[in-house]
């Protein structure tokens, strides 16, 4: 595979304390793979700038600066993770044979490129870098986790537990993923709607290498919300389930009702018509909540706005 050429996509957002050290390792993983001539010497490591605040963009043209295996995609503003992953990768596919996507604090363990590469050689056209294990992650954080790949899966959308974005893609699946237009982007549930022949790379997540996490709880919640309802309709379904049972409930309620009336003392029930009253309410409330959600899905993707708009390439 000596004339392989890799792209390793790397997203970035506000990463200037951790980004020199990790170019440094990725150089680094890279230059030895050359020199094994496992991948060609044109390989490149891609930084795609999401609009970051900070000073992000220069090290990235540093970098590019020292290192022909360096290059840089700065987009005009912050689009969010999945935009900027989908143009490093869309990007990288116009001259590499094999991409590998991770993010910029070095969490996702590098070493596994190695083992992802020997998957690809056998045949693997898409390899997901799975985690181990959550041993480190607090009790909230892994609870929540597994809570949230249970659901995802239950409602439909078939992800792979424990896989983030830290993945290889081939020439011929990335050609597939740009088929798929839609601008409410969850790579994790559509990359494995693309068939091909797959692969698992196990590894253990290490912790942040430095800077603070551009994931806390209210954006992991959105993204929960943004992955469910961009790959699944039953949320849908189950309401109108849900308003099958009230109504078989409330026939029942009126027969009950109805037979009170006749055959003893009626009390009025103020707490029981409140509690009615409130529970209908807040169920139709979020009802036409979900609903709304979809309906301004549907209203994004008919716009076809462009998805990102690169500023600057180097």
């Amino acid at each position: 595979m000596a004339n392989l050429i890799l792209a390793i996509v790397v997203p970035c957002y506000n990463e200037k304390e951790v980004l020199p050290e990790t170019a440094k390792q990725l150089l680094g993983i890279v230059q030895r793979l050359i020199d094994s001539k496992v991948i060609s010497s044109e390989s490149k490591i891609c930084f795609v700038d999401d609009g970051s605040r900070d000073n992000t963009w220069e090290i990235i043209e540093n970098l590019c600066a020292e290192s022909k295996n360096f290059t840089g995609i700065k987009l005009s503003k912050n689009r969010g993770h999945q935009n900027a992953l989908l143009c490093g990768l869309l990007s990288a596919r116009e001259y590499a044979d094999v991409s590998i996507s991770m993010d910029a604090d070095l969490q996702d363990d590098i070493s596994v490129v190695d083992e992802m590469l020997q998957l690809y050689g056998s045949g693997c056209e898409i390899v997901y870098g799975v985690r181990s294990n959550r041993a480190k992650d607090s009790f909230f954080k892994r609870a929540t986790a597994h809570a949230f790949y249970r659901f995802m899966n239950l409602l439909g959308a078939k992800i792979i537990y424990n896989h983030a974005d830290y993945r290889l893609m081939s020439k011929q699946a990335l050609n597939a993923l740009a088929e798929y237009r839609e601008v409410n982007l969850f790579l994790r549930g559509i990359v494995p709607m693309l068939g091909f022949k797959t692969g698992i790379a196990y590894y253990e997540r290490k912790e942040r290498l430095a800077g603070e996490s551009k994931y806390p709880f209210h954006k992991m919640l959105k993204f929960a919300v943004e992955g469910i309802t961009s790959l699944s309709t039953k949320p849908i379904r189950i309401i109108t389930v849900l308003g099958i049972a009230i109504f078989v409930i409330s026939l029942g309620m009126m027969v009950y009702s109805f037979f009170q009336y006749f055959y003893s003392d009626t009390v009025p029930g103020w707490s029981s018509l409140i509690c009615s009253i409130w529970s209908l309410c807040g169920l139709i409330l979020f009802s036409i909540g979900v609903v709304g959600e979809y309906v301004g899905k549907i209203y994004l993707e008919t716009k076809q706005r462009p998805r990102f708009a690169v500023e600057k390439i180097v």
